[in-house]
């Protein structure tokens, strides 16, 4: 029989966070009983006076009166629903966010959070190479702006981290630090502490530090929690191991909640709030997360180690074959409890080689995208990073043989006869 105190520990202890995604913000007794909470599909919702009204709207606008509410309510779907309310109380559970903000895409979560916090004169300090859409978005529209750009290679060492960010403060305030680790595609580690620690030096030495911002998609919330490293703001395409279906699009932010405010001032100007179907859809997913990537990566790991010993296969970038003893296998185990199932490798040593296997593969979908329950691959320099400058992506280690797969939840086994009979045609 338990103890008193065996009883009143139990009765104290904070429930996990698997049960909270399942069960926090949402109460049946006030939807009719729903299980499920429903989906408002509605434009508008209805004041129940003038003065509630106008109160709403002085709190969104940050102009609120004493006496008025200390959150607004509903008032239009372009600010927020019910759906959206929820899904982002849930999706700040896994990070330990104060709050969260989701969005219609990755890049809408990406692009409303930086236009938010620089400005222009600006600089923005990046770690590289990042994910396509975002190197274009830094490199060819922000400059537009007047802000400006500094980058530094992803696993530099910390002289080389500091150097960089002198030269960056030498063209104008660097008010972000801009990061995403592991790497699209090539999984290479960011020390998310020596950001966090240069950022605190940029501080020190313009009267302000710059805001960390860290882009999570390739290992999720299950696999990582850059929040716990230093960072300010993680940002997610939930379109990807999050929403897991391939059947949606959306992104989100996840931090402080002074930040959190700020950006959502923009969102509502430009509009990128999520629909409610898609955040219902979310809000779904989010309940087995946890199951699906730890399955994918479990699949990935017996991938991977397939393709380690094929002799047409070469820089297998896959961090779970990292020596533990080395600094980037040190690193990757401090920052992260998971391998991620989203790598790259090079089939053969030409462009033709590559094609040919990729034509060649029956059950893997040859498609963009990465994080669904099925498997995806496709060709980085001809696709997902084709908007990068040629002359950058080659001397960023991109080359044409390069495809990166993300693997799914079909048997392990499956995949590698697939692998197997494609790359024999190479």
């Amino acid at each position: 029989m338990a103890s008193q105190n065996d009883k009143s520990s139990r009765a104290c202890r904070t429930r996990a966070a698997q049960t909270r995604l399942i069960h926090e913000g949402y109460d049946p007794s006030a939807h009719s009983g729903s299980v499920k909470a429903p989906i408002y599909h509605t434009s508008t919702f209805l004041f129940n006076s003038a003065e509630e009204g106008a109160a709403f709207f002085r709190v969104n606008n940050k102009t609120a009166l004493p006496g008025d509410p200390e959150q607004a309510g509903l008032m239009y779907s372009r600010f927020s629903t019910p759906n959206v309310d929820l899904l982002e109380k849930r999706l700040a559970i896994l990070d330990g966010g104060e709050g969260a903000l989701a969005f219609a895409s990755g890049m809408a979560a990406i692009a409303t959070v930086l236009m938010a916090i620089a400005r222009a004169g600006d600089v923005i300090l990046y770690t590289s190479p990042l994910y396509g859409g975002t190197d274009a978005f830094l490199n060819r529209v922000l400059p537009r702006q007047n802000i400006h750009m500094a980058a530094v290679p992803a696993e530099a060492d910390e002289k080389t981290f500091h150097a960089v960010a002198e030269d960056a403060m030498a063209k104008g305030p660097v008010r972000i630090v801009y990061t995403e680790t592991p790497t699209n595609p090539h999984n290479e580690i960011v020390d998310l502490a020596l950001c966090r620690k240069v950022a605190d030096m940029i501080g020190d030495a313009q009267g302000g530090a710059p805001i960390v911002i860290c882009d999570n998609t390739l290992l999720g919330p299950v696999g990582q929690q850059p929040l716990k490293h230093g960072v300010d703001l993680v940002i997610y395409s939930l379109t990807k191991y999050v929403g897991g279906h391939s059947d949606l699009l959306a992104g989100a932010v996840i931090g402080r909640k002074e930040l959190l405010d700020t950006v959502y001032g923009l969102r509502s100007l430009l509009g990128g709030v999520i629909d409610p179907h898609t955040a219902w859809l979310l809000t779904r997913s989010l309940e087995t997360v946890t199951l699906r990537m730890k399955a994918a990566c479990d699949g990935a790991r017996r991938v991977a180690a397939y393709l380690s010993t094929h002799p047409k296969v070469s820089r297998l970038n896959y961090p779970g074959l990292l020596d533990t003893n080395s600094h980037r296998g040190k690193l990757h185990r401090t920052q992260s409890s998971l391998d991620g199932s989203t790598f790259s490798f090079d089939a053969g040593a030409s462009r033709a080689d590559a094609f040919r296997f990729l034509d060649a593969l029956k059950l893997i979908k040859l498609a963009v995208s990465l994080g669904g329950t099925e498997s995806l691959i496709l060709h980085p320099v001809s696709t997902s990073h084709s908007n990068v400058d040629p002359a950058r992506r080659e001397a960023l280690g991109f080359t044409e043989a390069m495809v990166r797969l993300s693997v799914g939840l079909e048997d392990p086994d499956d995949l590698i006869d697939d692998l197997e009979q494609a790359l024999a045609k190479v």
